[in-house]
């Protein structure tokens, strides 16, 4: 797998060995996790891609990866199989999410972890909106009064929904999606509450009309939407459980496009079967997907999509070059600037 080279004589000879990189799948072998063709091309110009059956067929090739890539919601290399790479150097989330990522145990052995941050933002901040809309305006229960089976004689006119103009919206999570989400939120005339580790600066505040809540339990008395922009970590997991739900208002309607462990789903389910509050929109959940005898699944009052946020075309194509650029810079000893670190 050495690259080619013209020659003189226009005959195709080997250059010296470049490195590999590792993908377990292509699309072709995995139609929902395998990395699509335009992303193994453009890694074909820098590197040598090894699939898994490369690796299973014979194991040598391993110690020419310098890069593993990831997609989807397992670890691409298991800690137990890292002695197949030891010149592994790095391992990169198609994504910006790295909680299904053992970081301590690669950094132990000596190989960075790095996401793909700020690439999909835009894509999870519209979706964040479509959510609530959907919700607040009672979409997917419209949508079939009027396209299903059973002709409808007349369309009930005191069928109503919510407005999410002027209507308070509180954002947990104020980083690159959480601020996007400030921004559409701001063109709907909303008032804006966020509670974050940090505050931001007062610049960023004032440009959404932006109000900072150090705790939860100062953002969610306040707030007709609250929306989950947060990463998962072991303080945000299991962040909103039944003490929260209860802070919120009845009328309430809670959105994830975050992470579904970051809400205790038990007590959603009590939450909103009871009516604490009032619905649900979310992106994600656990598992993914739920099983068919879920008990959220039995509720009116919840919309669930397939972890669907970041799925735009536009989106997935500008996902990829800069994968291929962060296995570039640790193989030319650049600095990352989007390196995991715990």
């Amino acid at each position: 797998m050495a690259a080619l080279t013209t020659g003189k004589d226009n005959t195709k000879v080997p250059t010296k060995q470049r490195p590999a990189v590792y993908i377990r799948r292509s699309r072709a072998d995995d139609p929902e996790y395998g990395f699509p063709d335009e992303f193994i091309e453009l890694c074909e110009e820098h590197f040598d891609v090894l699939y898994e059956k490369n690796i299973t067929g014979n194991p040598e090739l391993g110690k020419r990866v310098v890069g593993a890539y990831n997609r989807g919601p397992s670890m691409p290399i298991s800690i137990d199989e890292l002695w197949k790479f030891p010149n592994l150097k790095i391992v990169v989330c198609s994504g910006i999410g790295w909680d299904h990522i053992d970081v301590r145990g690669l950094n132990a052995h000596g190989i960075k972890v790095a996401n793909n941050p700020g690439v999909s933002s835009n894509a999870v901040a519209d979706f964040g909106i479509t959510l609530m809309l959907a919700s607040a305006r009672r979409l997917l229960e419209g949508v079939p009064v009027a396209m299903g089976p059973k002709q409808c004689q007349k369309f009930n006119v005191n069928w109503l929904g919510n407005d999410v103009s002027f209507a308070s919206l509180g954002i947990v999570g104020m980083g690159d999606i959480g601020s996007k989400v400030a921004k559409r939120a701001k063109a709907f005339d909303m008032k804006i509450y966020y509670h974050n580790r940090n505050r931001k600066p007062e610049e960023e505040e004032s440009s959404v009309g932006a109000i900072y809540c150090p705790t939860l339990a100062d953002l969610l008395p306040r707030c007709d939407y609250v929306m989950i922009t947060c990463p998962l970590t072991s303080e945000t997991e299991g962040m909103f459980g039944e003490n929260e739900f209860k802070l919120m208002k009845p009328s309430a309607t809670i959105v994830n496009v975050a992470r579904g462990e970051i809400i205790d789903q038990e007590a959603l389910y009590n939450a909103l079967k009871n009516k604490t509050i009032k619905a649900a929109a979310l992106d994600v959940t656990y598992p993914e997907p739920l099983p068919r005898d879920h008990p959220l699944l039995t509720l009116p009052n919840i919309i669930i999509a397939p972890h669907m946020a970041s799925a735009t075309a536009e989106t997935r194509k500008r996902m990829l070059p800069p994968l291929v650029e962060t296995v570039l810079a640790v193989v030319e000893g650049r600095p990352l600037t989007n390196e995991v670190i715990l």
